[in-house]
């Protein structure tokens, strides 16, 4: 028997992602750099140009504030991150792909895409992994 299931409401009651939401995004996404072996220029070109300072302080567990662009763009690596976990059921797997060439992307890697520092490269590949799994 089918049992519906309770609908989430259309307008959450936090509209956005919280200063505690974006911190830890910021600590997790730090590990998962170094998971991918992404260098820091690659990284912070990958966060929007994050001066080399602020990245410094983000490995040493000092976040401080995190506006909105960062905070979108720490979101979708997280997704881009919980797409490949689903894709690979090795996560040193999902770590290698991103750096390695890929002929669905013109021969670059998901990292190289990244790198470029717009917002786009990043949903580029966010929607790429999602296709991959199924959910587009």
């Amino acid at each position: 028997m089918l049992v519906e299931l309770p609908r989430t409401q259309a307008n959450p009651d936090i509209p956005r992602i919280t200063d505690a939401e974006a911190e830890a995004m910021a600590r997790a996404v730090v590990r998962l750099f170094a998971n991918w072996q992404l260098s820091d220029t690659e990284a912070r070109e990958i966060l929007g140009g994050l001066a080399a300072r602020t990245f410094a302080r983000w490995k040493a567990g000092e976040i401080g504030r995190v506006d909105r662009d960062l905070a979108t763009r720490l979101s979708l690596l997280m997704g881009i991150h919980k797409g490949l976990r689903y894709l690979f059921t090795d996560p040193k797997r999902g770590y290698r792909w991103v750096k390695a060439p890929n002929a669905a992307l013109d021969g670059r890697s998901p990292a190289s895409i990244m790198a470029d520092g717009d917002m786009f490269s990043l949903v580029r590949i966010r929607a790429y992994v999602d296709a991959e799994r199924g959910g587009l």
